[in-house]
């Protein structure tokens, strides 16, 4: 039985200081908020009680954070257009105070993930136009252990974004408020377009759910038939894949091929099925002019590298991260621009269009969608009392939907959540450390 989280205190907060230069009191969604999901996400991140800030830190050194990242602070809304947009109105964000009759270690023990249902805001998804778009709850243990949970609306910020503001809170924390890193926030300057536009992709039917979608028909499954995993590559594991690879990759490469082979194998597809993984692009660098890293907002599209089940089996590492890689790669500068072109077009025609982010219960098999974290540093976000013991993933909904993190518990080491079909779980569990 889950331990009981009792919440002690609710609180709409507004920062002290609003920002006063972003560009604009309504700003509308840019074509990269549009296809991404349109829902919240949420983190949840765990700290022993040596050296935990209070509750009272956490939440001036949040106000103090958005002071300087307004869309968290706004409003989704309609504009005198029709568009969807943000309200930059400083409507502020709702902060939960809770406690746990339990000491963290034992929490986390047993029951974990109804355990961390309860660790984290569950935000209204019915488009309540004054939902605040970010939620925190902080969450204390009998033995002075912290969880903090928040839940982000997408259309906000992608993980690179948020990646940011939660290193900007940790250090306006663990300094006193003496450093506040500020993002770069003009949206538009991700959006200009050619005149006149010159969309050079099938965008709609790509990024979006067009008439002429070539994206597979996934079926809905029951939510009991699909399980989530938790799995850790140690240091010395990734070290050994990447030296039976012998080609120079990235570590998420690396692994996207390992994972790629093992959910394939396990889940016994045809040899002539074809599989595809839908992987994740931060196009800051990949734009011209690129966009700084610091910018805050979604900036990210998709590859789609694909292969016949017998193919991917049979062929060596270097191969398969050779078709990532080719995939990836045509994600190039002038994708970018025919995307943002393409949102000008749409823009122009008022047009609305669906992204074709996955609905809950949706099982992707034989295709995978995978994410890399490896580059937010959550494993280092340190609120003044070191870096957090345990990175927590909520319950994964889709079949399918993968990420990695790098480990909060093993140094080097890496951590794979992954949501798979009940069917294939044991086989993936008893293949996922092998090389062969």
């Amino acid at each position: 039985m889950a331990v009981p989280v009792e919440i002690t205190r609710r609180a709409l907060l507004r920062p002290r200081e609003a920002c006063d230069h972003a560009g604009g009191r309504t700003i509308p969604l840019t074509v990269f908020d549009r296809a991404s999901t349109d829902g919240y996400v949420p983190a949840v991140f765990a700290w022993t009680a040596q050296g935990a800030p209070t509750n009272a830190a956490l939440v001036d050194g949040l106000l103090a954070t958005l002071a300087r990242f307004p869309h968290l602070a706004g409003r989704l809304g309609v504009d005198d257009r029709g568009r969807r947009c943000f309200h930059l109105n400083n409507s502020g964000v709702i902060v939960f105070e809770a406690v746990a009759a339990a000491d963290l270690a034992d929490a986390l023990a047993h029951d974990v993930s109804e355990h961390i249902d309860q660790l984290f805001p569950k935000a209204d998804e019915e488009r309540c136009p004054d939902e605040p778009l970010l939620q925190v709850q902080l969450t204390r243990y009998r033995c002075g252990g912290l969880v903090i949970g928040t839940a982000c609306q997408h259309h906000v910020a992608d993980g690179q974004s948020m990646s940011f503001f939660y290193a900007a809170w940790a250090t306006a924390v663990s300094t006193g408020l003496a450093v506040l890193p500020s993002p770069f926030i003009d949206r538009m300057a991700a959006v200009v377009a050619r005149s006149p536009p010159e969309p050079a992709f099938d965008h709609r039917n790509i990024e979006f759910m067009g008439e002429h979608n070539p994206s597979r028909s996934y079926p809905v499954v029951p939510r009991d038939r699909i399980k989530n995993l938790t799995v850790n590559f140690p240091e010395e594991f990734v070290a050994r894949l990447k030296a039976r690879v012998a080609a120079r990759c990235s570590m998420f490469q690396c692994l996207l091929a390992h994972a790629w082979k093992k959910v394939t194998e396990a889940r016994c597809l045809a040899p002539e099925e074809l599989t595809q993984v839908r992987v994740a692009v931060n196009c800051r660098s990949r734009a011209k002019p690129p966009m700084p890293m610091d910018f805050f907002g979604n900036m990210v599209l998709w590859a789609f590298p694909r292969m016949r089940a017998g193919e991917l089996l049979s062929s060596s590492y270097a191969a398969v991260i050779g078709v990532i890689r080719d995939a990836v790669v045509r994600v190039d500068a002038e994708y970018v621009q025919s995307f943002v072109d393409f949102g000008e077009a749409l823009e122009r025609s008022g047009e609305e269009l669906t992204a074709t982010a996955a609905v809950v219960g949706t099982a992707f098999c034989p295709d995978l969608e995978v994410d890399s974290w490896l580059g937010f540093g959550f494993h280092d976000l340190d609120f003044g009392g070191g870096p957090p013991c345990a990175f927590l993933p909520p319950v994964l909904p889709v079949e399918g939907l993968m990420f990695f993190v790098r480990s909060c518990t093993a140094k080097g080491g890496v951590d794979l959540f992954a949501a798979l079909h009940d069917e294939h779980v044991d086989a993936f569990k008893q293949i996922c450390y092998s090389l062969d």
